[in-house]
């Protein structure tokens, strides 16, 4: 009777990762990690038993070329003529060793309406893992890219880059303005299963992976050319049924608000002073036919006394496709 046995030895941290980290992104085993394996055969002759040892056999896990550049920050909007735009990328290392990738802008992308312009420096790398708390926000204070000097990425770790452009006076509304970043893995790139001879992690070879061991994002700029526009008309009510401005007459003034082109007027806030010579009419303001009222209270209107008097009605943010908003109040001629 016989039975065969096999021994593979694999490192401890190699077998941590193949084992324990299901959260990984990285691609298997760590690169450098040895392999070993020997076999038994224990075998029975008569009543005394005996075991056959196999020589080893070793391999050493080759590094693997993969990355993965996206930029999660969707449109950042823009005003012709003006500097120091930010577009934020992330660079993940999806290999499973440590490995530094060339960065490359590309403003001249055909498929915009203008070309941003790269700022000096254009390029910024953040320190830390994109994992730190506190990392994706640019400081102004990050270090600027210099080609040749790439920081190594471990396995799984992500870094955020920043790419700061300046926008062209010549632009108009709705214009749409692009940059793309491109990751080069800096051992080399190719098609997948593209060979680097003792290259890579611990002298072992480096492979491409199915990225072809580069990657690229696009950003985009939007020229937000929006405008608030506000348009009043006024009607008199004298106490005699006639439209005369006379003392004791009312006048009620409509104003409509509208926001016009691309993108979004924030935090838009309508005041009126109450004209000379007049009183406001408590209980008269209203917003797109609502009443509003004169404290300062929960709803968005109010009537104020200081530092004169006057309505203020808080819009918050809007967009041509919110419409006119039509705000609406009294004052007595005294």
């Amino acid at each position: 009777m016989k039975s065969l046995r096999f021994s593979a030895l694999l490192s401890a941290a190699g077998l941590a990762v193949a084992l324990g980290a299901n959260n990984a992104h990285a691609v298997g085993a760590p690169a450098g990690t040895p392999i070993n394996n020997t076999a038994t055969v224990d075998y029975t002759v008569g009543t005394v038993t005996s075991t056959a040892t196999s020589n080893t056999v070793s391999v050493v896990i080759a590094e693997k070329l993969d990355v993965n550049v996206t930029e999660p920050t969707g449109q950042t909007g823009v005003a012709p003529g003006t500097n120091g735009h930010v577009l934020r990328f992330r660079i993940d290392n999806l290999g499973n060793g440590p490995e530094a990738f060339r960065l490359i802008l590309n403003n001249a992308l055909a498929t915009d309406n203008f070309d941003p312009v790269a700022a000096s420096p254009s390029i910024y790398m953040e320190t830390v893992a994109c994992t730190v708390p506190g990392a994706g926000v640019f400081e102004g204070t990050d270090v600027p890219y210099v080609a040749g000097s790439e920081p190594l990425l471990n396995a799984d770790e992500c870094r955020y880059v920043y790419v700061v452009n300046n926008i062209p006076a010549s632009v108009v509304d709705g214009n749409i303005g692009q940059s793309s970043l491109t990751a080069e893995a800096r051992t080399g790139t190719g098609p997948q299963g593209t060979v680097f001879a003792t290259q890579g992690e611990g002298g072992t070879d480096a492979v491409v992976g199915t990225t072809g061991a580069d990657d690229v994002a696009q950003g985009e700029y939007l020229v937000e050319g929006v405008t608030v526009t506000a348009a009043k008309t006024q009607t008199v009510l004298d106490e005699f049924g006639g439209a005369r401005p006379i003392p004791r007459a009312t006048i009620t003034y409509t104003v409509a608000v509208n926001a016009v082109g691309t993108g979004t007027a924030t935090a838009s806030v309508f005041m009126d002073n109450i004209p000379a010579g007049t009183a406001y009419v408590p209980g008269s303001l209203t917003l797109n036919g609502g009443p509003l009222t004169d404290n300062a209270d929960l709803d968005v209107g109010v009537y104020e006394t200081t530092p004169q008097p006057r309505v203020r009605v808080s819009l918050g943010d809007l967009e041509q496709a919110d419409g006119t908003q039509t705000i609406q109040f009294a004052v007595v001629i005294n």
